[in-house]
């Protein structure tokens, strides 16, 4: 089947990889021609393991294709997918100007049947959104249908989400429409749940919202074992062997990061709001994660009595492991809050040092590994859980710091074991 992709960023890219290696022949679109220019000289503009060398696959066999033209992208395609930027405004309302944009020029060159897709998360009502723009603005009397399939991809398993979902959505306004995109996922032999559009939209974000509330949850529980002298991790292991309660997404932490569960649960609520609904739990929900770094930050300052002029060594800025990621990262507000109180930074990631100068490109000391960070170094922060962090050797990092006090974000270690090799060891919701 002929597909076109609008908008390269990580759900596009990952969306029209996916598509080209299961055999279709897809054009990947976007306006930015320093990224069209890099993904045809075979460069990935993010980092995602797999996803190259699965571009690569495709190219070499001529049935991908990156272009700024959407013009002749889109008619060649029966169908198409709108996968651009859906950031969250100050009210917490989903952005949709560029899904506009995108649906104006989708109509403008629309000279036969398609279906174009929403494969941007977006709020309900975006289906009809999309309906109105392209009906307003096309200049040829063909039909078209608006299709919801949200996306279900994790960050750092992109490749393997995209090649083996768990489920996939389908929100058509007949079934006859969704069986276009039914023959194009068949493949892939995953569950398929055909819906209409506006509940498609919902599972989206109900979904994203609930994995927060659950971050949340047991962020709440790791405050209170900290006070009760309790383990969360042990509490969590626990909870998560009842069914009905999984063990996903039960580590306590720094909170939830990222493009998605912030955003979406930030949209989510401006929607209840919209509707007149009570939105009490997702208001929890953000204020318990708004809180988790300067409640960190102020066990760091307590701990050193005072951090001005101290040095302090940042391990980890992507916002997770295995990605180059820095949206909504808690490395930012680490560092922001330490820099602040008048502290000295040193920070490493193994992926996103490039990613995190474009957005902090002075103030700090960018090292090249993690001992080199903790030269010298007051305090090390444990922000992200990559497996290089999981690995140093203590002894080394020991002998390299100033003061040997580890704060873990992310309860990589063991209590016991740090202190056997000396250190004075703080982590999230344990002793």
């Amino acid at each position: 089947m002929n597909v076109c992709v609008i908008g390269t960023g990580y759900v596009g890219l990952l969306t029209g990889a996916a598509f080209a290696d299961l055999g279709n022949e897809v054009v990947c679109v976007d306006k930015d021609q320093r990224k069209i220019d890099m993904l045809n000289r075979g460069e990935m503009p993010i980092y995602e393991p797999g996803l190259e060398e699965m571009v690569k696959r495709s190219r070499e066999e001529n049935r991908i294709t990156f272009t700024t033209n959407l013009s002749d992208s889109v008619k060649k395609s029966r169908v198409v997918f709108i996968a651009v930027g859906t950031p969250p405004k100050e009210s917490g309302e989903t952005d949709l100007q560029y899904v506009e944009a995108v649906a104006k020029e989708i109509a403008a060159n629309l000279d036969r049947y398609t279906i174009i897709v929403n494969k941007s998360t977006v709020p309900v009502g975006t289906g009809d959104f999309v309906r109105s723009i392209i009906e307003a603005n096309r200049r040829r009397d063909v039909d078209f249908d608006v299709v919801s399939n949200p996306e279900f991809l994790k960050e750092g398993t992109g490749v393997f989400d995209a090649l083996n979902p768990e489920r996939i959505i389908i929100g058509a306004p007949t079934r006859h429409v969704a069986m276009d995109l039914v023959e194009l996922y068949a493949p892939l032999e995953a569950p398929m749940l055909i819906t209409d559009v506006e509940s498609a939209e919902m599972i989206k974000y109900a979904s994203n919202a609930f994995l927060a509330t659950k971050i949340s949850f047991i962020n709440t529980v790791a405050n209170i074992c900290e006070r009760a002298g309790a383990d969360v991790t042990q509490v969590a292991k626990g909870m998560g062997y009842d069914s009905r309660i999984g063990r996903e997404f039960l580590q306590a932490g720094l909170g939830f990061g990222g493009s998605c569960f912030p955003k979406d649960t930030l949209s989510l609520r401006h929607v209840g709001r919209k509707f007149g609904e009570n939105t009490e739990l997702l208001d929890s929900v953000l204020s318990v994660n708004e809180d988790r770094v300067p409640r960190f930050v102020r066990r760091i300052i307590e701990t050193l009595g005072n951090v001005q002029g101290k040095t302090i060594a940042i391990l980890g800025l992507a916002f997770k492991a295995n990605t180059d990621d820095m949206r909504e990262a808690k490395s930012l507000e680490i560092i922001a809050a330490l820099k602040e109180a008048g502290a000295t930074i040193r920070a490493y990631d193994p992926i996103a040092m490039e990613a995190a100068k474009a957005v902090i490109p002075d103030g700090l000391t960018y090292c090249r590994n993690a001992y080199e960070a903790a030269e010298n170094s007051d305090l090390a922060v444990i922000v992200t859980d990559w497996n290089e962090f999981k690995q140093l050797n203590m002894e080394k990092l020991k002998e390299k710091m100033k003061n040997p006090i580890i704060f873990d974000g992310r309860n990589i270690y063991k209590p016991e074991n740090m202190k056997k090799f000396g250190f004075e060891y703080y982590s999230i919701g344990r002793k």
